[in-house]
């Protein structure tokens, strides 16, 4: 399969939006219960000012994006970012979250980022284990912290260091 991981563009909001709305909808990998409007797009967009945002896509079909964000707004906390990532859902297991976290590790060293954090469902198991195969290890749990389609979860942080 061929696909190509490059800066994001405005042109890619719909298919981020689709991929985002697809996971909330049937998971519990996108905290919100409701579907996002485009003007999310914006939103990620701004979190992500001055840090990583790319995308993955496929025959001229955004299949994946990933970004880094601050951690913090306090300037103590620079050097650690936060990990947003999602994959279309026919297309995971196929390396695309391995090559888009690659190419954000990458920069985040570039950086001076030497933590990244993850905040990962606890049932999202597929999530937990993706992240800890490329190194990332739990670092703390909040319990009970969310609730989406009638059922409590556990919100598991996760960190790299890098």
């Amino acid at each position: 399969m061929e696909y190509e991981i490059r800066p994001v563009t405005p042109e890619d909001r719909a298919g981020i939006i689709d991929i985002f709305n697809y996971y909330i909808e049937h998971t519990f990998a996108a905290y919100p219960e409701q579907k996002v409007p485009g003007e999310f797009f914006g939103m990620l967009m701004q979190l992500a000012k001055g840090y990583p945002f790319y995308v993955a896509e496929s025959g001229k079909a955004v299949v994946g994006y990933g970004l880094l964000r601050p951690h913090s707004p306090i300037s103590s906390f620079r050097r650690t970012a936060e990990l947003t990532c999602f994959i279309a859902p026919d297309f995971t297991g196929k390396g695309i979250g391995q090559a888009i976290l690659g190419r954000l590790v990458a920069d985040a060293k570039a950086m001076g980022i030497d933590t990244i954090l993850a905040s990962i469902s606890s049932a999202n198991e597929g999530s937990i284990r993706f992240h800890r195969k490329y190194g990332f290890t739990e670092c703390g749990t909040f319990r009970r912290a969310g609730k989406k389609f009638g059922r409590d979860f556990d919100e598991t942080w996760m960190q790299l260091h890098i």
